[in-house]
């Protein structure tokens, strides 16, 4: 059961007080970091601000205190901002509870069921595509209060295509202030990294924007004005159900469950290169799906690993769950004591955060590297993941993805499946092996190479037996599969073979076919000595029948 143990009970066992100091600190400023973008992760997702720093608390310690990475630091992500204001959109703040409680329970059981490293299973092109997509969908969503820009009393856009659409269609009510705001707000955020190493450059941003709405008098929205600031903490609320409402809720939770397994096992796996340490993936999966239901439950949104917050918890000497723990502790106090303040930050400030972080996660260098690179096949998965992505949503992308990737799989593996027949010669062809001369004319050899399955069952229809054959040879042993499809062949081929009076020798089958051929009683039909370990002996068993 050590891979349902929390890495929190293996760090304490050898847990010094010079590694609780650097935890304190790694977990300060971690919090800071986290502060501006849980907030505007939150806006971008259609809920208040709070709800973003009630996930980092929430989902955060309990991730930390149970989870399977020693580094991990969780809360709310990009990922899940366009899929979140989907929901809360269509079914509001209750829909998005239950969908985020259900979810929850998805990742427990895919704990339990040792799911964790099935993840691997998904293509990188998929998870690529869609990744660059949730990107363009985040900057698209954050074009209307960068530039300031009005809709129409009663638009309310929800599908990325309508909000690109709107903002179009309203590119004339641009605010030169919110303008200006939201450019210096992002060069801060560009430069500044090259010259404060220790401050975070969303933080800066934030000071700046306030500043500047504050004392020049620049007319653009703040968070104030759309939303009502509370420096309250997280309560225990429990959503309305209903079997219509769970039952609407389950595909919405599927997605966040694969989304929020797929980000916090790559964050950990990201993070086990940078500490060379080794995660627990079923418990981390476990913790994922605990957090969420927590976060859910306490005002929260759903919540996974954040790759770049868990790297600056290990530059800053994190390196145990406690650090992930003070984060969220740290992130209390500031919520009492600091919340109030964030009422003044401007719009475009957030909208600025928000088009560095789809940038950061955009992978663009490697999307180019892709379709430069990959074969074709994998090139298509992946504009389609990224075209699904942004023109539907994620849901849509996963599954037309998964599904165009396994066809092309499977076309891929068929290609490699071939069976050839021995060429026979006779005895005026130079340099040959003797064997094969002394081989009657009677016996018939195919060597089949590659994986028998229903993609390539019709290999077994290019045996074609001759009217002087007595014997067939099948060498199977670059066979390393076999699956029912292609059983299915074979026993249609021995039934020829009977008709026509043709016996049949198989040569070297592995150990995978030889289990399906006894599990359908194949064996016994074409019987248990004409069964050889080797050509060689398949072949004087093949001479012995003719």
């Amino acid at each position: 059961m050590n891979f349902l143990k929390p890495m929190l009970l293996t760090s304490l066992q050898t847990y010094t007080r010079s590694q609780f100091l650097k935890d304190i600190t790694a977990g300060i400023i971690v919090a800071i970091i986290a502060l501006p973008l849980s907030i505007a992760l939150a806006l971008a997702s259609g809920v208040g601000p709070e709800a973003g720093i009630f996930t980092a608390i929430v989902a955060g310690f309990v991730i930390s205190a149970l989870g399977g990475s020693s580094v991990q630091i969780a809360g709310p992500t990009a990922a899940f901002a366009t899929i979140v204001a989907g929901i809360v959109a269509k079914d509001g703040l209750n829909g998005l509870i239950i969908s985020t409680i259900l979810a929850g329970i998805f990742l427990i059981l895919m704990g339990l069921c040792h799911f964790g490293s099935l993840i691997k299973f998904i293509p990188y092109t998929i998870t690529t595509g869609f990744t660059s997509g949730i990107a363009v969908t985040i900057v698209i969503g954050q074009l209307k209060d960068f530039f300031g820009i009005t809709y129409p009393k009663g638009l309310k856009p929800i599908e990325t295509t309508e909000k690109l659409k709107a903002v179009f269609e309203n590119i004339s009510t641009i605010h030169v202030d919110a303008v200006i705001v939201g450019i210096i707000s992002l060069a801060i955020l560009i430069i500044s990294p090259r010259f404060f190493k220790k401050i975070p450059g969303s933080l800066l941003a934030v000071i700046v924007g306030i500043l500047m709405v504050r004392f020049l008098s620049l007319n653009v929205s703040t968070i104030g004005n759309l939303y009502t600031i509370s420096n309250s903490l997280p309560t225990f609320h429990m959503p309305s159900l209903s079997l219509k409402s769970i039952q609407g809720a389950i595909p919405n939770a599927f997605t966040i469950a694969v989304l929020a397994a797929i980000e916090s096992l790559l964050s950990c796996v990201v993070a086990d290169g940078m500490i060379n340490g080794k995660h627990r993936s079923d418990m981390e999966l476990v913790a994922q799906g605990a957090g969420n239901i927590a976060s859910a439950l306490f005002g929260g949104i759903p919540a996974t690993g954040a790759i770049a917050r868990t790297a600056a918890n290990i530059k800053n000497g994190g390196r145990t769950p406690i650090a992930g723990m003070v984060h969220s502790i740290t992130l209390i106090i500031v919520l009492v004591i600091l919340m109030p303040f964030a009422g003044m930050i401007p719009m475009p400030t957030i909208a600025a955060i928000l088009f560095i972080v789809a940038y950061n996660m955009c992978q663009w260098r490697t999307f180019v590297h892709l379709v430069r690179t990959a074969p074709k096949s994998d090139i298509i998965v992946l504009l389609i993941s990224f075209i699904l992505t942004v023109a539907f949503d994620l849901v849509v992308a996963i599954e037309v993805g998964m599904v165009i990737a396994c066809l092309l799989f499977i076309k891929r593996m068929s290609e490699e499946t071939h069976v050839n027949s021995w060429v026979y010669i006779d005895d005026d062809t130079p340099d040959v092996d003797d064997h094969l001369k002394r081989l009657p004319l009677a016996i018939r050899v195919y060597e089949i190479t590659g994986p028998l399955f229903f993609g390539a069952s019709d290999t077994i229809e290019h045996i074609v037996v001759k009217d002087f054959t007595k014997c067939l040879v099948l060498r199977m042993r670059s066979v390393p599969a076999l699956d029912s499809t292609a059983m299915n062949g074979l026993f249609d081929l021995t039934k020829t073979c009977e008709s026509k009076g043709i016996a049949l020798v198989f040569s070297h089958v592995n150990e995978q076919p030889m289990k399906v051929m006894k599990k359908s009683n194949f064996i016994e039909l074409v019987g248990k000595e004409n069964f050889c370990p080797n050509i060689s002996a398949a072949l004087e068993r093949a001479e012995e029948l003719i």
